[in-house]
């Protein structure tokens, strides 16, 4: 047993007093579990699906919304309409964070999937510029910002969710499978715009080829929705679900607001600075890196299609092995390296990405998103952590959504102006060791999780077995702590 979980459980037995009891330890129902994770992972990858295909499409849609501007004015006015959904997350986040801390995780994941699925499908029914004028762009950031304000419920909710499912000891790994759900939404996504690309002309595309792939959220979200009616919630809400509703009924949700900033302030900023570095990164390599080729690099769309497309089956390929390991050697490890990795790595990647021939640039694209599927492993399962079950899922509403909103969804339209402006092709790099030095400061106040109780609940085991073999350990471990009272 690792050395934090046991000094963690000590504490925990000499508040109580005695050793763990069977009612202690909760047993997680294995059919339970893997419907929790699907049904979870499933909201984050129709959400990345939709992400994907607007990334690709990037500049399709900024000349079907914005025809009159140029190339590069295109460009920028479908990143900042892009960025727009940003803006409003942190709204989504402090409405639909205490909605879920009051009325249960379920519901409120219920509710972000459907506005997400219809905001998703409103898009590829709007008519283009050319149609109905200025109108065009304004439905467009109209349903944008419904996807962000849904979206701002989601993440955080989703995480909420099942590291509230999840056995202590495969937290990470369980955790993995969410942000497993955002690529490969984000690959799915991807890959149907590069099909469609290869098959339909400029001008098919142009006029409807674009459509298609936002069509296709509305049945992903009727799925989606169906599983999410099916889910039970969450074990550690339901521990603390009576309690918790006297508390409520005397708190408004300013005054929850105010609390969670007055009280919780220091793991709101390590959550921010982990959002950040895992975001930076992320908005980097899924939302920047294709334009940043065809527009800097002056690639064809095809070629840069695909090269992202490499590095989103890498991580996939990686992000569950790298979950598990963040049980084993523990969250902290795992980000510090990476973070220091990102520093010095980030100008050579670029420099492979820039290079002429096939496989520098392959390189240089594998180098980043090894390093973003080691930040996004261990995020699921480490930023729930950091707060109490009460105020879980308003808390990471505010801290995941406002990082993202500054820092995440801003960075396509920030390097790309920063390219612009300076004319420096490697600024993307620069704007990436800054965030890994944001991210290593960060680190050194991150509290380990790895393995341990999540804060507010009953530790959580995936069998009899194991719950047989903790209370027995608190046995021993009770024994110890009456033999060595705290220090004072």
């Amino acid at each position: 047993m690792p050395r934090h979980v046991r000094e963690e459980l000590v504490r925990r037995l000499r508040r109580t007093k005695r050793a763990f009891r069977k009612q202690d330890v909760q047993v997680v129902e294995k059919p339970l579990l893997k419907r929790a994770v699907s049904a979870s992972a499933l909201g984050n990858c129709m959400e990345w699906f939709d992400f994907g295909v607007y990334s690709y499409l990037a500049a399709t849609i900024g000349k079907v919304f914005f025809p009159g501007a140029s190339p590069g004015a295109q460009l920028i006015s479908s990143f900042a309409t892009f960025a727009a959904a940003f803006v409003v997350r942190p709204l989504g986040g402090l409405v639909f964070g205490p909605l879920g801390d009051r009325v249960g995780r379920q519901k409120v994941l219920a509710t972000t999937m459907i506005m997400m699925a219809a905001g998703t499908f409103s898009i590829g029914l709007i008519p283009s510029y050319a149609t109905i004028g200025i109108a065009a762009p304004i439905l467009l950031l109209l349903a944008r910002m419904v996807q962000g304000f849904s979206t701002g419920g989601e993440y955080g909710g989703a995480t909420t969710f099942v590291a509230e499912y999840s056995p202590d000891r495969r937290r990470g790994f369980l955790s993995s499978w969410l942000d497993f759900g955002t690529f490969v939404g984000y690959a799915l996504g991807s890959a149907l715009v590069t099909v469609l690309n290869m098959a339909l002309s400029d001008d098919q595309m142009l006029s409807w080829g674009w459509r298609l792939p936002f069509l296709i959220a509305g049945p992903l979200g009727v799925m989606g929705l169906y599983m999410r009616l099916k889910l039970e919630e969450s074990p550690a809400f339901q521990q603390q679900l009576d309690e918790h509703e006297k508390t409520l009924a005397q708190d408004s949700v300013g005054s929850e607001f105010k609390t969670i900033v007055r009280e919780h302030w220091r793991p709101l900023l390590i959550c921010m600075g982990l959002v950040l570095l895992y975001n930076v990164t992320n908005y980097m390599v899924t939302g920047y890196l294709p334009t940043y080729q065809t527009e800097t690099l002056d690639r064809s769309s095809n070629s840069a299609d695909v090269l992202v497309l490499i590095g989103m089956v890498w991580i996939v390929i990686l992000i569950t092995f790298l979950g598990r390991l963040s049980d084993h050697i523990g969250r902290r490890p795992l980000y510090a390296g990476s973070a220091a990795a990102m520093i010095v790595l980030a100008i050579p990647a670029f420099l492979l990405i820039k290079a002429h021939g096939t496989w520098p640039p392959v390189f240089g694209v594998l180098i980043l998103s090894t390093l973003l599927a080691c930040f996004a492993a261990p995020s699921a399962a480490t930023l729930p952590a950091l707060f109490p079950t009460a105020v879980r899922y308003a808390a990471m509403g505010i801290g995941f959504n406002f990082a993202v909103a500054a820092f995440g969804g801003t960075t396509p339209l920030v390097t790309e102006a920063l390219v612009n402006v300076t004319g420096d092709k490697l600024m993307p790099a620069y704007y990436l060791m800054l965030a890994g030095v944001i991210g290593l400061v960060t680190v050194k106040f991150l509290p380990e999780s790895a393995q341990l109780p999540l804060n507010g609940s009953q530790p959580m085991v995936a069998s009899t077995e194991e719950q047989k073999e903790l209370i027995d350990t608190s046995q021993d471990l009770y024994q110890y702590a009456k033999e060595h009272p705290p220090t004072r």
